[in-house]
């Protein structure tokens, strides 16, 4: 992420931080929500809507991950523009776990989840964003 992009990321949690909280990491990531019923049912309503000409599935989007020492915020990218789009969501780190890590040569990622619940979602980074990979995933146990 470059400087100017960082320093407008920044610009915009800044004000959402708690009282004595401080940012650990930032860095873009793709994500894909990894519920197969809400990826089936996505499917399944654009081919009603289509009258069966098409079928469609949620494709991953371009996020800017800020973790804290406390929470996870998710900013929609804009690949033109260097602010942050909008915040998408932020989520306590507090009982998070993760899946492995599945490393491949293009890309690396990992599950998010809390345990119990169904939803999670899946993190992609790209072959250049390793370090800050591994950053994050030492902040998250891995699932047991």
């Amino acid at each position: 992420m470059n400087g100017p992009r960082r320093r407008a990321l920044l610009a915009s949690v800044n004000p959402m931080l708690e009282p004595g909280e401080r940012i650990e990491a930032v860095t873009i990531v793709t994500t894909s929500p990894v519920s197969l019923g809400r990826t089936a049912a996505f499917a399944l309503a654009s081919a009603i809507v289509s009258g069966g000409t098409t079928t469609m599935a949620p494709a991953p989007a371009a996020m800017h991950l800020v973790m804290t020492d406390r929470r996870f915020f998710l900013f929609r990218a804009e690949p033109l523009v260097v602010w942050p789009r909008e915040l998408v969501m932020t989520f306590p780190r507090a009982g998070l776990v993760r899946s492995e890590i599945d490393d491949r040569r293009v890309n690396s990622s990992f599950v998010l989840s809390y345990p119990g619940y169904e939803q999670s979602l899946q993190l992609t980074f790209s072959a250049f964003g390793r370090r800050k990979r591994d950053r994050i995933a030492a902040a998250v146990p891995v699932a047991g």
